[in-house]
């Protein structure tokens, strides 16, 4: 065998490992960040989820608005990335327990008694005014001593978050997504995708609850989307009896 051809079988032998070797190592990091992005949706392979939808409050039959419809559609990808599946149920037709199987719960409580539920038992710091009378305080949040008040189409609120019962790590997640509007909740569930890997960076797998504001959503509809507190600790704490509030203007 001569030089020449001993430099090409090597150059080859050497491109063909180097290309086996990049392969692998790109291989090794696609399951590392789709094992990471199970563990954070609580969705090994082959495991089912559940997908709970409310109602639209301004509607008189049983519809659902079009945006939460968008949500469940982005949902429904971020379950299928995870090599999961979904079952889609209305807000009324939820039995199960919690942790039996990873929840994506979206709309606000007084559209959706399965968000009511949730929020009763695990963020006894979080009130929705569902008051349906107009008014400044109409779908308001408070947070603790907090107050943050909708303004319609140019800052509107969200609660994005991720719930698990007793110790992390026990059970499959529950994720709430509760908005003012509609739009909001798309947004959050928008949010949840773009930040997944970030989230479980700060968080694993623990609970954490956000509040987000969606702003000038009647020209950016759900896309602008601002990260206001991470209300984790006031969310999880009851409110007291006669507890001074704060307001909290949209925009403001």
């Amino acid at each position: 065998m001569t030089d020449d051809v001993r430099n090409i079988v090597l150059g080859v032998i050497a491109a063909g490992l180097s290309a086996s070797l990049g392969w692998l190592a790109r291989t090794y990091l696609w399951k590392r960040k789709l094992r990471r992005k199970q563990a954070f949706f609580g969705l090994p392979d082959h495991s089912e989820s559940l997908l709970v939808v409310n109602r639209d409050a301004g509607s008189p039959d049983l519809a659902v608005h079009r945006y939460d419809v968008f949500a469940l559609l982005e949902l429904s990808a971020l379950i299928k990335d995870c090599n999961a599946h979904a079952d889609v149920i209305t807000q009324d037709a939820a039995r199960q327990g919690f942790g039996e199987r990873t929840e994506f719960c979206v709309g606000g409580p007084g559209s959706n008694r399965r968000m009511a539920a949730h929020m009763q038992a695990m963020l006894p710091g979080v009130r929705v005014n569902v008051d349906p009378e107009p008014g400044p305080d109409r779908l308001a949040f408070q947070i603790g001593s907090e107050r943050h008040r909708m303004q319609p189409g140019v800052a509107e609120y969200v609660l994005l978050a991720r719930l698990t019962a007793g110790q992390p790590g026990l059970g499959r997640p529950v994720f709430l997504f509760c908005g003012q509007r509609a739009i909001t909740n798309q947004a959050a569930t928008r949010y949840l995708a773009r930040n997944h890997e970030r989230l479980y960076r700060k968080h694993g797998d623990s609970s954490f609850a956000l509040l987000l504001k969606v702003v000038n959503s009647q020209a950016y509809g759900p896309d602008v989307v601002e990260l206001v507190a991470d209300v984790t600790r006031a969310a999880q704490t009851p409110l007291p009896e006669g507890a001074t509030r704060t307001t909290h203007r949209a925009g403001q």
